[in-house]
């Protein structure tokens, strides 16, 4: 049986397959960039989230430069914990504040802090910067932890997309320096640069298609993309060792071409030994609950999402 969209994502998403501009050349991560980021421009105009404060802060990353974080929380009581949060953008795209809007109503849904992370993306910033500037963000929270009235012991790392790669390399390079997470939420991660030739069961369905992931991953990791010389903190798929690490949450749609590299991360993380929550989205494509927010299964995701943070 062939897979098919959501009835209730179909005509938006159709909609957008029928006048998405033209794709751009393999390896054009520029191109990428120019494109999404003029569609999303009127994203960071929109007016604040109510009951939602923020207040920017900034850390050093490995190499010494300073990056930017975002600290955004309910107004009222505090529970504890706490979530570093790190955006989509295939790598190559993106940042706090085109993405501000999404990460002020998470924290307005989820009734716990977000600290957005303001990473560095590739071209300009390749391997390992993204992922330490995400790690970054983590020991920086622990850091602070008392002034801002969390507990260290309750430190979430979560991530969309490219982002949900970060999370998933933040948290390896976590475990082996010695800095606790609470669990780490692994939204249709990017975690396998192996993953650039296209499928045609998915490709007519992607919103981020193979040629797309390539050209991400080859802007992060340059002529060692998809040969033996990746780190695991690069792509977490290459890890060999999975054990010792926090539970996991693992969301993905079954129309995304990150389908399978999730499901089988998930499945490792399980064998390692690590509690995990795997669901696999009938019907959706990549970023499906933003397209669609209204839709069942988009409410059903978030509130799976906020339900895991909140146990917390």
């Amino acid at each position: 049986m062939p897979l098919e969209l959501d009835p209730e994502l179909k005509p938006a998403m159709e909609a957008y397959f029928a006048n998405r501009p033209a794709p751009e050349a393999r390896g054009d991560a520029l191109a990428i960039r120019r494109q999404i980021e003029s569609a999303m421009a009127g994203l960071a105009d929109l007016p604040p989230v109510p009951g939602v404060s923020r207040a920017d802060f900034k850390v050093q990353s490995a190499d010494g430069t300073e990056i930017g974080l975002r600290w955004l929380t309910n107004d009222g009581e505090q529970p504890g914990s706490a979530v570093v949060w790190l955006h989509g953008g295939g790598m190559v795209f993106g940042d706090v504040d085109l993405c501000m809007p999404q990460a002020a109503r998470f924290a307005a849904a989820c009734g716990i802090p977000v600290l957005a992370v303001d990473y560095r993306a590739a071209p300009e910033h390749p391997h390992p910067a993204p992922v330490e500037d995400a790690y970054a963000g983590v020991a920086w929270l622990h850091e602070h932890a008392a002034e801002l009235g969390v507990d260290p012991a309750r430190i979430a790392i979560m991530g969309e997309s490219a982002g949900g790669g970060l999370a998933a390399g933040a948290t390896l390079l976590a475990r082996e320096r010695g800095l606790p997470v609470a669990r780490q939420i692994l939204i249709y991660a990017m975690l396998d640069d192996r993953n650039t030739e296209p499928d045609p069961a998915l490709e007519a369905l992607a919103t981020w298609s193979h040629d797309r992931n390539f050209t991400g991953w080859q802007a992060l990791l340059g002529d060692r993309v998809g040969t033996s010389d990746v780190p695991a903190t690069a792509a977490p798929a290459r890890a060999e060792d999975l054990s010792g690490l926090p539970p996991a949450f693992v969301d993905v749609g079954d129309l995304d071409i990150f389908r399978d590299e999730n499901i089988e991360y998930a499945r490792r993380l399980a064998a390692a030994g690590t509690p995990v929550e795997l669901h696999v989205r009938p019907g959706c494509p990549h970023a499906f609950e933003g397209a669609v927010p209204d839709a069942d299964v988009s409410r059903r995701s978030q509130q799976d999402r906020i339900r895991v943070l909140r146990s917390l």
